[in-house]
């Protein structure tokens, strides 16, 4: 089991979890010319952390934990099945109805309910992505 490690600061605790700020950073974003250059990317992003067991403040830096087997399980449910339903629509419409405007009109149409229901969702599929501190 592959784990994802990710250094960042603690920005809020509340009774029920923990909110820790991390930089995710393109690979470019290191390069020495990047401040010459407008394609470095970096980004903060936010994680919310349900279980720990030491005391952490606000501004504490810890190193967040991820399976690998989660993150693909997010790309295939947030990328690939609705790309995959989108393609099958496609096709289907278009042979049945002859019509490409039409074809991909309900292509696109039929996602809404996807993400809708994926929306409706996020709780429980909230449980099966969670984050970790790694304690020592």
């Amino acid at each position: 089991m592959e784990l994802l490690r990710h250094t960042g600061i603690i920005k809020e605790v509340t009774p029920h979890s923990l909110i820790v700020s991390i930089v995710n950073q393109s690979a470019c974003s290191s390069c020495h010319a990047k401040g010459a250059c407008s394609v470095s990317d970096i980004r903060e992003k936010e994680i919310e952390i349900s279980s720990w067991k030491r005391t952490y403040s606000p501004g504490t830096m810890v190193t967040v934990l991820f399976r690998e087997s989660s993150g693909m399980k997010a790309l295939f449910l947030g990328y690939m099945l609705p790309f995959l339903i989108l393609m099958i629509t496609l096709v289907v419409a278009v042979t049945v109805t002859g019509n490409e405007i039409l074809a991909g009109i309900l292509a696109l149409l039929v996602l809404v309910p996807y993400y809708l229901v994926l929306y409706l969702l996020k709780d429980k599929i909230k449980q099966t992505f969670t984050f970790e501190l790694e304690e020592t």
